[in-house]
């Protein structure tokens, strides 16, 4: 995987509409789901409890949280594009956000994009990624959507 170089608001005009690349597969371990339960204080059974979740679950496993698995696009997304001469980065907000199929335990993940829109606001450079997180070997996403960030480049 090559990690894609933005210097500038021309840089990403000129991707409106392509790819921008997919990160690297991570693996989702249920060491990683109980952090993350402990961390949001989310200790559902589906979550972290294997032995229960073999008896009780559709998928005879443990998941991971849905919003584990959206916790993980920043991560992702860096591993795809990195973006210099910057003041500032804000996460703007997520939209179309749909969580199409649970990440079992042992499954990987990875994430793909391309660039929908992007709109110069009085300098500031305005992107909307359109986005899915896949699960390697599944036809459905773990996760689709839209991240919109703005990007404060120097001048």
């Amino acid at each position: 995987m090559q990690q894609l170089i933005i210097n500038s608001y021309d840089d990403f005009a000129a991707r409106i509409g392509q790819p921008l690349g997919e990160s690297d597969w991570l693996e989702v371990t249920q060491d990683r789901i109980n952090l993350f339960a402990d961390a949001t204080l989310d200790h559902q059974w589906i979550h972290i409890d294997p032995e229960r979740a073999k008896v009780e679950s559709p998928y005879k496993s443990t998941i991971a949280h849905g919003y584990l698995t959206m916790s993980l696009l920043p991560y992702l997304w860096g591993q795809i594009v990195k973006v210099n001469n910057l003041k500032m980065l804000v996460n703007y907000g997520m939209d179309k956000m749909r969580f199409g199929q649970p990440v079992l335990p042992g499954q990987r993940v990875r994430l793909t994009t391309v660039l929908n829109d992007i709109q110069n606001l009085r300098g500031i450079c305005k992107t909307e990624i359109k986005f899915a997180i896949e699960i390697e070997g599944e036809r459905k996403h773990a996760l689709d959507g839209v991240c919109t960030f703005l990007y404060y480049f120097n001048n």
